[in-house]
């Protein structure tokens, strides 16, 4: 079947992954087939794509942490990075502080191969010390330019956590957020999925017309405004259905393999 898209580009969790985190079989068949190119664009940072890679045919093109860096995972090699310098995370750490006094911040530093998180930072994984690890002292935290930069709260609700943070901040850096709790993840200003993906495309010379893009949480919302086609998730967080072209299945379903299969006769 022919298809007027020449670019598949897809959310990771809560899109082309299972809540369990694994990829069904039926869509390790279709990726493998798919005739036009394929691209990850998410708010993972690049440690944790290997999760993913694992369990393709073979890894592909992937823009993380919302856009901040583009990643060649064939090669390992960070294409472009566009991090929040240190002037900027000393300002955004000041007015975070002031106005949320239970805020809890964590950093991703070193184009996303590390994490730096404050004590009061509610961590569910083991650190090793040196790619993850606690903060010793404060000013760590705006020691080195991030390509993220996250918050937590344990008093607000996410939708009225990330609201907050946007009226603190203002213009000066991008919010979004993509979890259930209320934790918010701030980019460089300008720093979008949308504004990743743009940058990918026109390496190729790829209209934004000709790409479809699926996703399922706020953080998706400029990248399925920009897309050609945007595809919410049935799951997916109201406000990025209230943008999207349409509503497919759920990924439980296998939504972006199903729409994938009938678009392109797989």
């Amino acid at each position: 079947m022919s298809s007027p898209f020449q670019l598949v580009a897809s959310d990771i969790d809560g899109t082309l992954i299972r809540t369990d985190g694994t990829l069904s079989k039926r869509t390790i068949e279709v990726l493998d087939a798919l005739e036009v190119p394929f691209v990850v664009v998410t708010g993972r940072p690049v440690r944790w794509l290997r999760q993913l890679f694992d369990q393709m045919a073979a890894p592909v093109p992937a823009i993380c942490a919302n856009g901040a860096v583009i990643y060649d995972a064939e090669r390992d090699e960070v294409l472009r990075a566009d991090p929040l310098p240190v002037e900027l995370l000393l300002d955004v750490a000041k007015r975070l502080r002031e106005a949320v006094p239970d805020v809890a911040l964590a950093v991703e530093v070193e184009d996303g191969r590390a994490f730096w998180y404050e004590e009061a930072w509610p961590v569910r994984w083991e650190g090793d010390g040196t790619s993850v690890r606690v903060l010793t002292t404060p000013d760590e935290l705006t020691s080195a330019p991030a390509v993220k930069l996250l918050a937590r709260s344990a008093h607000h609700g996410p939708d009225e956590f990330f609201e907050l943070v946007s009226r603190t901040l203002g213009d000066i850096a991008t919010p979004t957020h993509s979890s259930s709790s209320a934790l918010v993840e701030i980019s460089a200003a300008g720093v979008t999925k949308a504004a990743g993906l743009a940058w990918h495309c026109e390496r190729y010379g790829i209209d934004k017309s000709k790409v479809i893009a699926f996703g399922d949480m706020p953080n998706d919302i400029p990248m399925l405004s920009w897309a050609g086609h945007g595809v919410a998730m049935s799951n997916a967080h109201p406000a990025l259905k209230a943008v999207a072209d349409e509503i497919g299945l759920s990924n439980d379903e296998d939504g972006v393999a199903n729409y994938l299969a009938e678009l392109y006769g797989l």
